[in-house]
């Protein structure tokens, strides 16, 4: 979470009209689309969050942070506790609506409400300002209809709108979505920094690395010896001019084609029309991605829309028939939606293929944990940063420093890019984004993928299959049937690689490799 000291020590810039406020002193915090009746804050308290006249922003823009355009205001008028510290004259009012439970964390406070029905939920809204606040938080209202509406849903234009028309449909009092009580003096760095998230521009900085290597037209042997097998990452351009997805693949086009067919958009199901619904609607720290494993079997003109690169055919699950793991997905989500920082199921490799908008990819190489990211010993969960924006906000400039700076780029409609097993990688999308992304076993990780299959604990790693506990034998199996003694040589060709890395050559043991000259030891 975004502490005190961060929030204070950054600048949140917010553009605005030319045209200066003619009192400085009474200027008001406003997005260009929001309400416009908010409590004046002291100047000093504006300039510490970087809301400031236009002219006065022109300086110094590589320090700061920006609103969206369309950003609206907090909903119920929370401040970081900066704004606290900066006014000691006031209350919180946070704790004085919570009586004897202020000694709780917010975190706390919200996973003891997060227990509670929507009912109950509207009721402890009535006890207090505080409790408003706390009972109104959006993530709870999401957390409630994802849980009891799994069959789909309309976006109502915020959460708690959405399950009050489900289940209250008489009540038509919520068209915005959006409740217009706001609570003076309420500081909580905690409730602040879902809004902030939810509403910042990605920075001009996180953008503009881009080191990944881009090829065009390269063979599939040079694919091969170059990228798979020392597994490096590569952009591919040009290898989707032949897919009809690419000339067709646009929202009418999809919603037309798949009509009532519903998607796995995280845990619900839901029609490609509900979801735009919700996707053009939705301003929230993480929207929810439609990311659907079996969307050829569902519309099989979508699977015959696209061909699979020929740098990726070889796929050896492919040998388990329908036993086989999951391994293609459609993916479609507004700007902001992604998947934060994890390493491809079963230690498989993968390729994703950008149809309409565009992607900036971050990736770690197997032995470099992200920073903020904490994955358990056994690697069967990670702990890291609530929403991507949080770990760019956060982690994003410590990589800098790095002497293994991470892989970056920006992936856009047309381009491929391999995913080499077992590096870490988060996707943001910058925009409205439609994708198709395939894992895949080829004979360069087929010995990695069999020892992650046959680890101890495999029934907690492997995924994407009912049959978690015997998949590795059946995946070997079916391999040394169709390519007897093929594994033998695969082994025997990695151990020879290995014994040769440990060997050095009187030269090389002789050269300085950082100077490329000789070295002498006496």
């Amino acid at each position: 979470m975004l502490g005190c000291k961060n929030l204070l020590s950054r600048t949140i810039k917010k553009k605005k009209k030319k045209t200066k406020n003619k009192n400085k002193n009474q200027t008001k915090i406003r997005s260009k689309n929001g309400p416009r009746n908010q409590e004046p804050i002291s100047q000093k308290c504006q300039q510490e969050l970087g809301f400031e006249d236009e002219e006065e922003d022109d300086e110094g823009d590589d320090e700061g942070f920006s609103l969206k355009a369309s950003a609206p205001s907090h909903s119920h008028g929370i401040q970081p506790m900066g704004n606290l510290y900066l006014n000691p004259g006031c209350v919180n009012s946070r704790n004085t609506g919570l009586g004897n439970l202020q000694t709780l964390t917010d975190e706390l406070v919200l996973e003891i409400l997060g227990l509670l029905s929507g009912t109950h939920l509207g009721i402890l809204a009535n006890v207090s300002k505080s409790f408003y606040v706390f009972a109104n938080h959006e993530p709870l209202w999401r957390t409630l209809v994802l849980e009891n509406l799994s069959e789909g849903f309309l976006f109502k234009g915020s959460w708690k709108a959405t399950f009050i028309s489900a289940y209250y449909p008489c009540f038509g009092i919520l068209d915005a979505g959006v409740s217009s009580l706001r609570v003076r003096d309420f500081y909580s760095d905690y409730l602040f920094q879902s809004w902030l998230c939810a509403n910042l521009e990605m920075k001009p900085e996180w953008l503009e690395r881009d080191n990944i290597v881009r090829k065009k037209g390269i063979s599939l042997e040079e694919f091969v010896s170059n990228f798979e097998e020392p597994n490096k990452p590569v952009l591919l351009e040009g290898c989707l001019d032949n897919w009809v997805a690419l000339e067709k693949w646009d929202r009418d086009y999809l919603v037309k084609l798949c009509g009532d067919l519903r998607f796995s958009v995280g845990p619900v199901e839901m029609k490609l029309e509900d979801y735009f619904g919700y996707s053009d609607q939705v301003r929230e720290e993480r929207p929810l991605y439609l990311f659907d494993p079996k969307f050829a079997e569902k519309v099989p003109t979508l699977g015959s829309d696209y061909e699979v690169p020929i740098y990726f055919r070889e796929d050896l699950f492919g040998l388990l028939g329908n036993e086989r793991p999951d391994y293609r997905w459609i993916i479609i989500g507004p700007a902001g939606s992604g998947s934060s920082f994890h390493i491809d199921p079963n230690s498989t490799s993968a390729w994703n293929a950008v149809i309409k908008g565009s992607k900036k990819w971050v990736l770690f190489p197997p032995d470099v944990v992200p920073p903020g990211v904490h994955p358990s010993p056994d690697g069967a969960e990670v702990a890291c940063p609530v929403s991507i924006i949080e770990w760019f906000m956060n982690f994003y400039g410590a990589t800098k420093t790095w002497k293994k700076k991470p892989i970056e780029c920006i992936c856009k409609a047309g381009e491929v890019i391999f995913v080499p097993n077992g590096w870490w990688h988060l996707v943001i999308n910058l925009e409205e984004s439609i994708a198709i992304t395939q894992n895949y076993v080829s004979r360069r990780n087929l010995l990695n993928v069999l020892d992650f299959l046959k680890k101890p604990n495999a029934s907690e790693l492997v995924s994407g299959t009912r049959d978690r506990v015997n998949l590795y034998e059946k995946f070997k199996n079916a391999f040394e049937s169709s390519f007897p003694g093929t594994i033998d040589e695969l082994v025997k060709k990695a151990e020879e690689e290995k014994a040769n890395k440990k060997k050095l050559s009187f030269w090389e043991s002789a050269m300085d490799s950082n100077a490329g000259a000789f070295k002498f030891s006496f």
